[in-house]
């Protein structure tokens, strides 16, 4: 079973940094100067627990700006990106935000769909990686 908690970032860093440095700089070589952007702190984060195994992460700007959206790979197809994705669009309901964004790897647009995302620019290059902005209205 998969448990999404709200962590602090000063607290929880040192769960949240290996998911990271897994998917971003090692599986999709992510620069480690672009993951690491200094805005970790001034958001909420959120930590995907199975039992005491942290398995995912993600965050989300005070703005709604959702990112940095992680699953360990052995942890990929059963549901927990969905989850960390609703908890953060709850989060936002909850703050009476209009709206949430993300960046959106291409190839993950559809994953973002299915949570009602629709895609609202042009593709654009982030860390090498082909992007397209995404919006979920909320009110």
């Amino acid at each position: 079973m998969i448990t999404v908690e709200v962590v602090e970032w000063q607290a929880m860093q040192a769960r949240i940094c290996p998911i990271r440095e897994a998917v971003f700089i090692e599986e999709q070589n992510v620069p480690v100067a672009l993951e690491w952007d200094g805005l970790d702190e001034q958001c909420m984060q959120l930590l995907a627990l199975s039992g005491d195994e942290a398995v995912g992460t993600a965050r989300m700007t005070a703005a709604g700006k959702i990112g940095r959206m992680a699953v360990l790979k052995r942890w990929r197809g059963q549901g927990v990106g969905s989850q960390l994705l609703e908890r953060m669009i709850t989060a936002a309901r909850d703050a009476q935000l209009p709206h949430v964004a993300l960046d959106a790897q291409v190839s993950a647009i559809p994953f973002y769909q299915h949570s009602g995302f629709e895609v609202v620019s042009e593709s654009f290059m982030d860390a090498g990686i082909e992007h397209r902005k995404m919006v979920l209205k909320l009110y």
